[in-house]
């Protein structure tokens, strides 16, 4: 029998706190996430505390994963800054980390070179798919790109970064769960020849995502190591829009060799792109190039073409930018409906116009990835 969250707080109610409150009891405890034997939660306390509680969280896993039906679970341990106090502690995790969270503390002298992120086991290279705000068709754009990488004799798969709003089981169409191997590890869902993983194949599609940033980090990081992705030539990352902690996380964790961003092409729209590839240049990501969507509409009865949202202005914002212009995807009632019936038009009409604009742009990308060289991080002198 599946458990439930009343099994999880009955085992949780064995498991103390450093003060010997049961952790239902301690006021620390998460809104608990389970769904199909796997269980999510965080635990956040003070900063000050992490230590002390680093056991307890160990513990508190140890006994949700003892429960009866459960397969997997992740606990991460969230410590927040008292007002007045100094920095926040970064979540603890028992695996291997690397980036700002596994980072030793500031030398008083000497020098440093900041710890090179790892990559995933098999994977040639990953990229981010982006965009400054919603709204922009940055998902569609991922998941026809990864299949336009696919139609060039790539292997390819395909991770939902988005924690709060995943879209790829709409996309796709994928209502199924993914197995678990070894109890330890979760196999990816296939869709047109890819691997797929979303944490929206682990929720039920109504299930608000209330998860502080480190909890977001958490599931971020089990999604890519903790998968079992096989060999792929590129992996691509759907992100979430804007500029905060899973970007950060992907940029510090993984060695992204690149990001793609997609824009409306009116200015409000381009603002936040700016902001997106100020951010991955920051953190030494090459930006790939950008993709103009939704750039025009072609009438479907008078052939008339409208610049709904203007047009061209990620053409002039990539020059201006000194970035590649990576494509024109138009604004289409064939791309809409076939990715609301989760049938994306690359996989399901290979020879019509619009999976032609996106191979076109895949190949722009395959060719800058060939060129793509991440920065080597900054030797900084201190003391």
């Amino acid at each position: 029998m599946a458990p439930s969250k009343d099994d999880v707080r009955s085992a949780l109610g064995k498991v103390s706190g450093p003060d010997g409150k049961p952790l239902p009891e301690s006021g620390t405890l998460s809104d608990i996430v389970v769904t199909d034997g796997k269980v999510f939660f965080s635990i956040t306390v003070d900063a000050a505390a992490v230590p002390q509680w680093e056991p307890v969280r160990a513990r508190a896993e140890e006994a949700v994963r003892a429960i009866p039906g459960v397969s997997s679970a992740l606990v991460a341990l969230t410590g927040e800054r008292t007002p007045g106090t100094g920095a926040a502690v970064p979540p603890r995790r028992p695996q291997a980390q690397t980036g700002p969270q596994a980072a030793p503390a500031r030398p008083q002298s000497g020098a440093r070179a900041p710890q090179a992120p790892t990559g995933i086991p098999g994977v040639g290279a990953i990229i981010a798919v982006a965009s400054g705000k919603g709204g922009v068709g940055k998902s569609t754009t991922a998941v026809n790109l990864a299949l336009g990488l696919r139609d060039l004799g790539l292997k390819v798969g395909i991770l939902d970064a988005d924690i709060y709003g995943p879209s790829l089981p709409k996309l796709l169409a994928i209502r199924e769960r993914p197995q678990t191997i070894g109890g330890t590890r979760l196999k990816p869902i296939e869709r047109h020849g890819m691997p797929v993983m979303s944490i929206g194949f682990l929720i039920e599609e109504e299930t608000p995502m209330i998860w502080r940033g480190p909890m977001v980090m958490s599931a971020l990081t089990q999604m890519l190591r903790e998968v079992e992705w096989g060999s792929l030539d590129v992996m691509v990352v759907d992100m979430p829009p804007g500029t905060g902690d899973a970007q950060l996380t992907m940029a510090q964790q993984v060695p992204l060799k690149g990001a793609v961003i997609v824009s409306t092409p009116q200015d409000l729209a381009l603002i936040d792109a700016r902001r997106g590839i100020a951010m991955f240049r920051r953190v030494n990501v090459p930006v790939l190039g950008i993709v103009e969507n939704m750039s025009y509409f072609l009438c479907p009865h008078c052939g008339g073409r409208t610049d709904i949202f203007g047009h061209g202005g990620a053409r002039a914002e990539a020059e201006r930018l000194g970035v590649p212009f990576l494509g024109e995807v138009p604004l289409d009632m064939e791309i809409r409906e076939k990715s609301d019936s989760g049938l994306p038009v690359v996989a399901t009409n290979p020879d019509g116009p619009h999976a032609q604009i996106y191979r076109d742009i895949a190949a722009r990308v395959r060719d800058g990835l060939a060129g793509a060289r991440r920065p080597a991080p900054k030797i900084v002198i201190q003391g």
